[in-house]
């Protein structure tokens, strides 16, 4: 199959077989010539690898070459770099990965629930999927022998995301302490949805003016559309085209740039920046993420439509934005309430007339 487009996304992508093995991925490229030319090296780096195709791979081999056909075109891909260096070290780089069992991977599994402060959320996605999807393109691509692992049993469960929601006076303290360069990608979540990696790498050629909408790619390199609302046009239109990311922000170190320069703002810099103001707004219990949250609850809250809150945030299935439900819920009891308090009272109103009139 030649180099092609999936719908909506920014760059081309790659799928070809060499000796019966099939290799897919992202080009991380824009324009045809340019893919076409990655592909035509990616196919001689293949090639070239597997002349020992027959031979044993050790954990240091199969992460390398992860790395090279996938992890780097991951969205986060400095994490899966931090991920697979860990798990390189835990299970040694000479190992070989036909030798890995269901032992092995507990094992994993117990030393880095053993850190501090680390959810089963973390651990799963730092040592239980990351190890499955190894092994699994070992076995698949690179025709590698493997062990059946027993992974539903080894994924530990995770608790319900918990749903913390802005309110108006933590806002407003919040933007009040916050860096005015970075107030236009924090209030660009807070009206859209988008997460952190989603904010960092949207670009001006993902939003089109004219039809008032805009690709947004998230996890798993899913795309979707998302509208242009008036208050996101007003909040994106004035800012400064200078680079191609839409968030930058004004260097204010002379050894990193010179004073004052537009540079893209980086993971590493708004985390930082986000967290420090927090805790300096006195806002306790809310990161960056909780800005999604708090998006995804006023619009229920002003809709009481759950799709429209699964659309906006690009689940693929209703029952992750169920989480969400008890916000109508809230409302309902609330709505309940004052419906029947103000029955109540009207009732308590007529009687005190009654009341009087026998009196008089």
């Amino acid at each position: 199959m030649p180099i092609f487009k999936r719908r909506n996304a920014p760059f081309y992508s790659y799928d070809f077989r060499v000796k019966g093995n099939r290799y897919t991925g992202n080009t991380g490229k824009t324009t045809k010539r340019e893919a076409e030319q990655f592909e035509e090296s990616e196919k001689r780096r293949i090639k070239s690898l597997t002349i020992q195709s027959g031979q044993p791979m050790t954990m240091g081999q199969a992460t390398g070459r992860y790395w090279d056909e996938v992890g780097q075109f991951h969205v986060n891909s400095d994490t899966t770099v931090t991920v697979f260096a860990w798990l390189d070290r835990q299970i040694g780089k000479n190992t070989l990965i036909s030798s890995i069992t269901d032992a092995d991977i507990a094992k994993l599994i117990s030393k880095r629930r053993a850190e501090k402060d680390v959810q089963p959320s973390t651990v799963n996605r730092s040592v239980t999927q990351p190890m499955r999807a190894l092994l699994a393109r070992a076995a698949d691509t690179w025709g590698q022998e493997v062990n059946k692992i027993k992974w539903a049993k080894l994924l530990l469960k995770e608790p319900q995301e918990r749903v913390r929601e802005l309110m108006p006076d933590e806002e407003t303290r919040l933007f009040a302490k916050l860096r005015a360069d970075y107030h236009p990608i924090v209030r660009f979540s807070l009206l859209t949805g988008c997460r952190m990696q989603e904010c960092l790498d949207l670009t001006w050629r993902q939003i089109d003016w004219t039809n008032r909408q805009m690709r947004v790619t998230g996890k798993g390199e899913k795309t979707r559309t998302i509208p242009v609302s008036d208050a996101v046009y007003s909040l994106l239109r004035p800012l400064p085209m200078a680079k191609d990311k839409v968030f930058t922000y004004g260097s204010k170190r002379a050894d990193k740039a010179p004073r004052d320069e537009l540079r893209p703002i980086t993971r590493e810099g708004l985390k930082s920046t986000f967290e420090r103001t927090v805790v300096n707004a006195e806002i306790e219990d809310f990161s960056f993420h909780d800005l999604r949250h708090t998006c995804a609850t006023r619009l229920l809250r002003a809709t009481g439509n759950l799709r429209l809150v699964k659309d906006l945030l690009g689940h693929s299935d209703m029952n992750t934005t169920l989480k969400y439900a008890h916000v109508t819920q809230s409302d309902l009891l609330n709505a309940m309430n004052h419906t029947q308090n103000a029955a109540q009272a009207k009732d308590d109103q007529a009687n005190e007339l009654k009341e009087n009139q026998k009196i008089g």
